[in-house]
């Protein structure tokens, strides 16, 4: 237990910070998560309400990903690699469309 107010302060905030950090990062994963389902479904049956459906998926994971670099939750380069990753999972059901 902390011994100063100071040090006490200190560890309530870095459990707040902890908590907000988990919660941005388990977003970010259930976004990337829901996005890579669409466009699986997408390429396998490639209809404009599936097409749809990916845009929407993949502009909420995007947001979340650069808020989270924006409040430092994610590293930058982190945050980048993971949209690249979202691009290029799209890139071939674009083309056999």
């Amino acid at each position: 237990m902390a011994n100063t107010k100071s040090a006490l302060k200190r560890a309530q905030i870095a459990e707040r910070n902890r908590l907000r950090n988990k919660a941005y990062k388990s977003a970010v994963k259930t976004l990337m998560k829901k996005y890579f389902a669409a466009a699986d479904a997408y390429a396998a049956n490639p209809t404009p309400e599936l097409k749809q459906q990916v845009e929407e998926r993949i502009s909420a994971a995007y947001s979340k990903i650069d808020k989270a670099v924006k409040s430092g939750v994610l590293h930058p380069n982190n945050g980048a690699r993971k949209k690249s990753r979202l691009a290029h999972k799209l890139k071939p059901a674009q083309k056999a469309a």
